[in-house]
């Protein structure tokens, strides 16, 4: 394992969202970029795990570009609907991401095994995996989770993705209602983040 400083580091995501909270979460002397600033499309994510999804995005455009990259792969775990929509919370929006689609799926989803769950706490977590991996640089991996519960409804313009309706344990509110600053700093993105301080 590499103990000198990472000093440049590509994030692996397309999605806005998540590079702005990745980039909050690094340390200010590292330098960032994108492959949203390299225009290269996502590969296919064939993993069954977060964890497996989240290396096969960094080695991909690691080799690509040839540079250092942390990969996340994420999403949103529902008990009663089997840990679905897991994996697949992106594709749950369709070929474009659309979250508002994905969103509308989660609560239909939830009608068909219960039509009075909105009286009830249906669990819920996030969960996010982090995989850094480069030329030179072994892999390294951190997973991240924060239990919560569906919301009864969508609530909120701040976040991106289902943080309108998950609301995290000991919380009354949810992530798209939450400032920026509080959220990223609790999320399971944060979580994860903490474990890979010490390469950084």
């Amino acid at each position: 394992m590499k103990t000198k400083k990472i000093k440049h580091l590509l994030i692996g995501s397309n999605n806005p969202g998540k590079v702005r909270e990745i980039k909050q979460l690094l340390p200010r002397y590292i330098k960032v970029s994108s492959i949203i600033d390299y225009k290269i499309r996502s590969p296919k994510e064939t993993g069954r795990t977060f964890l497996q999804n989240s290396f096969i995005k960094s080695k991909y455009f690691s080799k690509k570009t040839g540079q250092i990259c942390l990969a996340d792969d994420s999403g949103l775990e529902i008990d009663v609907l089997n840990k679905k929509p897991g994996i697949f919370s992106a594709r749950w929006g369709g070929r474009n991401n659309n979250f508002n689609l994905a969103i509308k799926k989660v609560f239909r989803e939830l009608n068909k095994v219960d039509k009075n769950w909105r009286e009830k706490k249906i669990k819920a977590r996030f969960i996010c995996a982090l995989t850094i991996y480069g030329p030179e640089f072994k892999k390294i991996h951190a997973i991240g989770k924060i239990e919560g519960r569906i919301a009864k409804k969508k609530i909120g313009k701040n976040g991106f993705g289902y943080d309108p309706i998950f609301i995290p344990n000991r919380n009354k509110i949810t992530f798209g209602q939450m400032k920026f600053k509080k959220k990223f700093k609790i999320d399971h993105r944060a979580r994860a983040f903490t474990k890979l301080k010490k390469f950084l």
